[in-house]
């Protein structure tokens, strides 16, 4: 079992930056491909950013590339998302997940593990 705890959500205007944090108790987080997905008022959950165990390898959607930020640091069990530019369709609940392996790192159907999700509101 993987528990999931975000934090770093907030009110921001447009053009601001926060960073979404997600941790991970437990010695196998790096065993772990990592995720963010969000949720809009309205729409179903979308693909933000995804990150291999080791870092190496990170997958973007087109819709934040050059804005958003996957890293993750094993030895602190956290993995997070820098927002930069943000705009006001970033509103939404931000959700980490985890899963050990996924054959399409985008579907969240792929990932076994949650969190609870952390809610972003940019203002015009």
């Amino acid at each position: 079992q993987v528990q999931l705890v975000e934090s770093g959500g907030g009110l921001v205007q447009a053009g601001g930056s926060l960073r979404l944090s997600c941790a991970a108790p437990g010695r196998t987080f790096s065993n772990y491909i990592m995720g963010w997905f969000r949720q809009a008022p309205g729409k179903e959950r979308a693909f933000v950013a995804a990150i291999s165990g080791t870092g190496s390898n990170t997958y973007d959607a087109d819709s934040t590339k050059g804005r958003f930020t996957i890293s993750r640091d094993n030895a602190k069990n956290t993995v997070y998302l820098q927002m930069i530019s943000l705009k006001p369709e970033d509103t939404a609940v931000y959700y980490c997940a985890a899963a050990r392996r996924v054959t399409f790192i985008t579907r969240e159907g792929e990932y076994n593990y949650w969190g609870q999700g952390t809610q972003v509101t940019v203002s015009s």
